[in-house]
């Protein structure tokens, strides 16, 4: 293996791209060296703006949660399989029948800021609390959580809901709070934990770094690190020049880096694939009067060269799509059953429809993967008579297109390039899609009443065949509506040192205290 060389043109960029992130070499090593212990240096995409479970936005916010926080339970793998298992915050975690989940917490956990033992009271009001928050949908079966006596409890779901383990309670929104802490807090909170129970505790600098340190009272195992480094990196292209540079012990990287690291790996580096929970596909508009003619969409659906895309955008390191339900979960698809690339088969569902010379707007996030992407789906469609202009978006307004409360905008979509991340379980990925979310994420803006009968189906199934086919149809409803190209499931790939073994959700989120050291 060589160790790969940095241009002069490559420094400069880097340089300055660090310097705007507060990020010039040395920087890390000269934050925390009268400290002492060891350090994991890692990079954050952004600020943490809400800490609290029930108002995040998700993704870091989850990962500063598992360092500071309790939970039931975690992510595991059995082979290829994503599964769950109780973490080292409970005794026992045992799910008695489809309604009932009994657990008891591990002795000696204590909150910070002098809040005494974590309870059981502190679980019921954590769960019974994120009924009225903005995860409420993940606590919709929740009945309410009994207390049998101070560590012990009874999860009561008022109806069978499969999902509850692996999304519920390994998920972000399965955080455990301190229910005086939070009171007296006011209820909420933002940018500090109130108090915090686990082997880290959290500290930020905004717009430069968020610190966790070894928590003096954690009584549980010690993790591996004594302190993480998160530097505020908003590029993942800045992130992958310092981890070249040796500042990063460990980053996210994209499809190009990818491809070239799996070709020439730098000395001393590795990559771990967390997982493919990311869906990524082009959408249509069915009301706007240029689609709303189902043979229309459908020729369009035939017109685009997926495989193009994967290696001219994705350099071949994504797997190709299919539907929403991810690889290696429960419905994932392995062939389109509705169309096929074929371009002479688009230009006779034209002709059927009466349409040329149509012209459509296709927006999509600035970002270097989705823009070539948009540009191989335009000579696609010109080399059927379609003319696209590709509208490149900032991330705020591309998340508010098709959002009814957002503006107008929505009136005007035609086509979009659209990418939603998920959780080990084919229930948070078909509930974007139902009737109800028209306006919301349903962007498409089509309605199926066989759709939302399976969907509340799919949740409170129990029997895995019976699962499994009914994700399968609700794929199929959604491709014959012709709204859908499936294009890829992006793999959440993280460049680091190979001593250090990296512990990610099947979605992304680190989780810095199982990181280990080789």
């Amino acid at each position: 293996m060589s160790k790969l060389t940095t241009s002069r043109r490559g420094f400069l960029a880097m340089t300055a791209a660090m310097g705007a992130a507060g990020m010039l070499p040395g920087f890390t090593r000269l934050a925390g060296a009268q400290e002492g212990g060891k350090v994991l240096r890692l990079r954050l995409d952004s600020d943490n703006d809400i800490l609290d479970p029930g108002y995040m936005s998700g993704g870091i916010n989850i990962e500063a949660q598992k360092q500071c926080l309790p939970f039931l339970a975690d992510y595991a793998r059995e082979g290829d399989k994503i599964t769950w298992r109780p973490t080292y915050f409970v005794n026992r975690l045992e799910q008695r029948d489809a309604t009932h989940i009994d657990f008891e917490l591990a002795e000696g956990l204590v909150w910070s800021n002098g809040y005494g033992p974590v309870r059981a009271s502190d679980v019921k009001f954590s769960f019974e609390r994120m009924k009225d928050t903005d995860w409420a949908g993940y606590y919709e079966a929740l009945d309410h959580v009994e207390v049998t006596g101070e560590r012990s409890g009874i999860i009561v779901l008022s109806k069978p809901f499969s999902p509850f383990m692996m999304v519920t309670l390994c998920h972000g929104p399965g955080a455990i709070l301190c229910e005086q802490a939070v009171k007296d807090a006011g209820g909420t909170f933002t940018t500090d934990f109130p108090a915090v129970c686990g082997p880290y505790t959290y500290e930020a600098i905004p717009g430069q770094r968020a610190t966790f340190r070894a928590n003096p009272e954690w009584t549980g195992p010690k993790p591996a690190f004594d302190r993480v480094e998160a530097n505020v990196i908003s590029e993942v292209k800045a992130a992958e020049l310092a981890f070249e540079a040796g500042e990063l012990d460990c980053t996210e990287v994209g499809a190009d880096t990818l491809a070239r690291y799996n070709e020439n790996m730098p000395e001393g580096a590795a990559i771990t694939v967390a997982g493919e929970l990311q869906y990524m596909w082009m959408g249509m508009n069915t009301e706007h009067p240029k689609l709303q003619d189902k043979t229309v969409r459908r020729a369009l659906q035939h017109a685009v060269d997926v495989d193009s895309i994967l290696q001219g955008a994705y350099s071949g390191t994504t797997t190709k799509s299919h539907g929403i339900v991810c690889p290696g979960l429960l419905g994932q698809r392995h062939e389109t059953s509705y169309y096929q690339y074929d371009p002479a088969k688009a230009r006779q569902l034209l002709a059927e429809a009466g349409v040329s010379g149509l012209n459509l707007t296709l927006r999509t996030l600035n970002t270097q993967e989705r823009m070539l992407a948009a540009q191989i789906i335009q000579a696609n469609l010109a080399a059927v008579g379609i003319t696209v202009t590709v509208l490149p978006q900032d991330s705020g307004p591309f998340w508010e297109m098709g959002q009814e409360s957002k503006g107008d905008t929505w009136q005007d979509l035609e086509l979009w390039l659209m990418r939603f991340g998920t959780t080990p379980d084919p229930y948070e990925a078909t509930s974007w899609f139902t009737s109800d979310q028209v306006g919301v994420w349903n962007w498409e803006r089509w309605t199926s009443e066989e759709y939302d009968r399976l969907y509340k189906e799919g949740v409170a199934e129990t029997d895995e065949a019976r699962r499994r086919e009914i994700y399968l149809r609700m794929q199929e409803i959604m491709e014959e509506t012709g709204a859908y190209v499936w294009i890829n499931h992006e793999p959440e790939a993280f460049a680091h040192r190979q001593e250090v073994v990296v512990n990610a959700a099947p979605s992304g989120e680190l989780n810095y205290r199982r990181f280990e050291q080789a």
